[in-house]
């Protein structure tokens, strides 16, 4: 019977302290790490209708000069995986971030591949038909170092006085990975209601989904509601 696990942070903290880190640890994860994993993944799939599949003592099938940036040990990635619906890719990229934010209560780190890896290594054996990338994860050599941001007021506009709950909806956003970092995303509110939209060209739907979860934890999601 494994230990019980103590998080380090909840949700919101762990926006602020996610970085990429493509350098891990020769280390195994823990067996309660992977269980508390395990549960956090059928929950969100069973919420979502998606089929997000944790893979563990497997080597991460990127290609290439990218295998150069972590090391040989690093076995255990999450594929991102669901029906082929219409919203498929916002619903990979939001649930994909929660996974991955979850991973860092446990005192895991992440790496989110986009496109450098092999669709055919990563979805063998699962099912479903859409698959919208990898997120490697481990335990990193370092804790990474934040993203350049573009400025506050590059990314979002609010008709009237602005809300704090806004403002902290939009600095949490600005944590959000995003595909190349292009962080090409606006987000408007008036009273209580925000839109989202997001212009990366084939990742537009995952960054849209990703940046709208960082929302949701920064300004609360009692306080605004999706237009």
């Amino acid at each position: 019977m494994g230990r019980k696990i103590n998080r380090i942070m909840d949700i919101k903290e762990a926006i602020y302290a996610r970085h990429t880190v493509r350098k891990f640890q020769d280390k195994p994860l823990a067996e309660d790490v992977v269980k508390a994993l395990q549960a956090r993944i059928e929950k969100v799939n069973k919420e979502h209708q998606v089929n997000i599949k944790l893979v563990t003592n497997e080597s991460v099938p990127v290609w290439g000069v990218m295998k150069f940036f972590m090391t040989k040990g690093l076995k255990n990635y999450l594929v991102l995986l669901g029906p082929d619906r219409a919203d498929i890719e916002e619903s990979l990229g939001y649930c994909g971030i929660d996974i991955a934010l979850y991973a860092q209560t446990l005192g895991l780190n992440t790496w989110w591949v986009g496109g450098t890896y092999s669709k055919n290594s990563a979805s063998k054996d699962v099912e479903g038909s859409v698959i919208n990338g990898i997120i490697a994860l481990g335990y990193g050599q370092v804790q990474g170092v934040p993203h350049k941001s573009k400025a506050f007021e590059d990314v979002c506009q609010y008709e009237g006085a602005m809300p704090e709950w806004f403002k902290q909806g939009v600095e949490a956003a600005l944590l959000a990975p995003t595909a190349m970092n292009k962080q090409k995303f606006m987000i408007t509110g008036k009273d209580n209601e925000v839109s989202i939209s997001c212009d990366n060209g084939k990742w537009s739907g995952t960054d849209l989904g990703i940046v709208k979860y960082h929302f949701e934890v920064g300004a609360g999601k009692d306080n605004f509601q999706w237009k």
